[in-house]
């Protein structure tokens, strides 16, 4: 007996004390740190894989052989630390005591509390340093501690362990590239352009028509592959609340794919939320060494808690308020899979009130930062667009299109798990090929009588100066190859001199553009086109066709006030209201010029009016699915910008037997080729990594 309790005495002992060097060896196949041998002997390795089999020996009968977090091979006899847990769950040993550090004390399984946690003790601040991990050991002192080797830890880290502490202030974003802002050639290959399409190119001279539309196009430059680009900094803020269990490694994979397209001058960071918001990875440039411990960093996430979608922006803000230094370009991603449980989403409202308030006045956005509400930001302060993303049918599309409204960003709808990957790439398209920032469009008046009435400009802020005298349209940042479009409504005088002195042509406006270059960060001015009428006694029959790109235009203008004006009929449950004016719309869309020509957006905009009808055939499928569509859409027109919305079924052209069959997905989106791009290379790899799984499951 006494040998038995000596040996057992010895056995807990080893257990308690056990370090395995400063990394978990990585099995083939996981997502494990990389191991080290630095400061490691053939004796105590020896010694580590022996025990480490002997612990997975006693548990493998009741574990599985995949880790649950990084979905790596727990087989036993392979030289990895594997942790078991009193419910008998197995897990890497430096994937759950990563887990752990984070606050989580409970089995992401069985849900079960533990009593028993591994943590990761701080070893030599140097050793750690150079190893990118600390030590590791199993204790059952129910605290996390603080990584000595993660990106941003405190540099004089104590023997004794300490519980993980966030700076006061996030000023340890990494330096800023010194070639990253101000160095890049001064001159692009292209410049920007903006043109200009009168509704027609004459009126009588007896006439003064009152609502006279001029389309006004802005066309930003290309950008090559090679070419010099603005870096960024990106914080992506994610949900990994009890809800997200099953969609963690799908969510881990996406935000790999982030990691590894960011350039070197890029920068990010990683705020997660559930209950309680945390950032765990600073602003770092993504290096090959950033871009590891980034990729170390997602490794370890598991779900628990609930869902605090205010605490998560607020902190994301934070890294981008705080931050020592700035790339040019700024930005949000949030993604959240569920509904706000910490605070109050909207106000209460009567069916009567709610048919004149926006579904997007919600109590909570008084609770966010003015740097992602535009209506309250103070002049000068800069603000950060937030692209957010609803994962699922169950997350609040009303909250996440509001917030992404309010800030300038678009809201994605990711009706299906596996398409989160094409709409992050989507996203990361346009922020990496940003061209022109701070671009303001100015309209004046070219003659005598002519006035700008209105300028319908979707969530882009315009204002109608001096009686009409001129115009101002503020756009922000344009990508790569992006086009916005506005529609100026003129009233025109009547042409009254006669004979010879009345003039053939009336002048209707100057338009110019001035932009700052996001490379070369200098502001240029771009003169637009000449936008003149001519002045006939009798109009021809040519004189009569109206433009087709400002009839396209003008449906696509009617087609996003037929969706919002849908959207309010059915959240007062009139859904048979809805359809009827959808249906109406959709007629007389087919009736346009442009439709009648065979354009393509026109064929899109037909069959979204469609899919949005058959989305409130009845108000639980509306609830579901049709609300988070409609609102994503409604995001795309309002912002001219590529949403992802639903499962991404690419819908064809009606008119294919016209000669104009093929995809428009492109068209309708407002996707640009560096977007196309990078869903396509999203795509390639998500192949790819099907047809090796499937070999391996031969």
């Amino acid at each position: 007996m006494a040998d038995t309790l000596k040996k057992l005495k010895k056995s807990l002992s080893l257990k308690l004390s056990f370090q395995a060097g400063t990394n978990c060896p990585r099995p083939s196949g996981s997502n494990c740190p990389r191991p080290s041998c630095s400061d490691r002997s053939h004796s105590s390795g020896s010694s580590s894989r022996g025990l480490s089999r002997s612990l997975s020996f006693q548990t493998s009968k009741s574990s599985k052989k995949t880790c649950p977090i990084c979905l790596g091979s727990l087989r036993r006899g392979q030289g990895v630390a594997i942790f078991t847990a009193e419910c008998s769950h197995s897990f890497h040993f430096c994937c759950i005591a990563a887990n752990v550090q984070h606050g989580n004390r409970i089995c992401p399984i069985c849900r079960c509390e533990w009593k028993d946690v591994p943590f990761q003790a701080p070893g030599s601040v140097i050793d750690a340093r150079r190893n990118n991990m600390a030590r590791a050991r199993v204790s059952p002192f129910n605290a996390a501690p603080e990584d000595a080797g993660a990106p941003g830890a405190r540099r004089n880290v104590p023997t004794t362990f300490q519980l993980p502490a966030e700076p006061e202030q996030f000023t340890d974003d990494e330096q800023v590239s010194v070639n990253s802002i101000g160095h890049a050639s001064p001159s692009r290959a292209q410049a920007l352009a903006v043109k200009a399409f009168p509704e027609f190119g004459a009126v009588a001279a007896a006439e003064c028509p009152p609502k006279f539309a001029v389309l006004l196009r802005v066309c930003a430059p290309s950008l090559p592959n090679d070419a010099d680009r603005a870096p960024i900094d990106l914080v992506t803020v994610l949900d990994v609340s009890g809800s997200m269990s099953s969609k963690l490694p799908l969510l881990k994979r996406a935000v790999h794919f982030i990691i590894q397209n960011l350039g070197s001058a890029d920068r990010l960071s990683i705020v997660i939320f559930s209950s309680v918001a945390r950032r765990i990875f600073p602003l770092q440039r993504m290096t090959d060494s950033g871009r590891e411990n980034a990729i170390r960093a997602i490794n370890t996430l598991s779900s628990n808690g609930g869902t605090n979608i205010v605490e998560g922006l607020k902190k994301g803000v934070r890294v981008l308020e705080e931050r020592c230094e700035r790339n040019p370009v700024a930005s949000i991603i949030l993604l959240s899979d569920g509904q706000d449980t910490h605070n109050v989403l909207r106000n209460s409202y009567t069916q009567d009130e709610a048919s004149s308030i926006p579904s997007n006045e919600l109590a909570y956005l008084n609770l966010l930062p003015s740097s992602i509400c535009l209506s309250k930001r103070e002049a000068g302060q800069p603000t950060f667009p937030v692209h957010t993303f609803g994962f699922g049918l169950e997350h609040d599309s009303e909250a996440m299109h509001a917030i992404a409204d309010a800030s300038g960003g678009t809201f994605s709808f990711i009706e299906t798990l596996s398409i989160l990957q094409d709409a992050f790439a989507r996203c990361i398209g346009g922020l990496l090929s940003v061209v022109s920032q701070d671009v303001k469009l100015t309209i004046r008046s070219k003659s005598a009588g002519v006035r700008i009435g209105s300028i319908p400009s979707g969530r882009y802020n315009s204002e109608v100066l001096d009686e009409g005298q001129q115009a101002v349209i503020d756009i922000g940042n344009l990508y790569a190859d992006e086009e916005k479009e506005f529609m100026v409504y003129l009233s025109i005088p009547v042409s009254s001199a006669e004979g010879e002195q009345r003039p053939e042509c009336t002048a209707l406006l100057d338009v110019f553009c001035t932009h700052k270059d996001s490379a070369s960060m200098e502001i240029h001015q771009v003169e637009g086109e000449k936008v003149e009428i001519r002045r006939p006694e009798v109009l021809s029959t040519a004189d009569k066709k109206v433009n087709l790109q400002v009839d396209r235009q003008r449906s696509r203008l009617l087609v996003a006030e037929t969706i919002a004006d849908a959207q309010r009929m059915a959240e007062v449950g009139d859904l048979g209201s809805a359809q009827a004016l959808l249906a109406e719309r959709r007629s007389g869309l087919l009736s346009s010029a442009a439709a009648q020509a065979g354009d393509v957006l026109c064929n899109w905009l037909e069959a979204e009016l469609r899919e949005i009808r058959e989305r409130m055939a009845s108000m639980d499928l509306y609830e579901r699915t049709g609300r988070a569509y409609l609102l994503s859409g409604l995001s795309s027109h309002s912002w001219q910008r590529a949403t992802t919305r639903g499962d991404t079924t690419q819908i064809l052209a009606t008119n294919g037997d016209r000669g104009h069959s093929g995809s428009i997905d492109s068209t309708r989106s407002y996707e640009t080729p560096w977007m196309t791009t990078m869903v396509t290379r999203s795509q390639t790899l998500n192949f790819t990594s099907g047809e090796q799984q499937s070999q391996a499951n031969k």
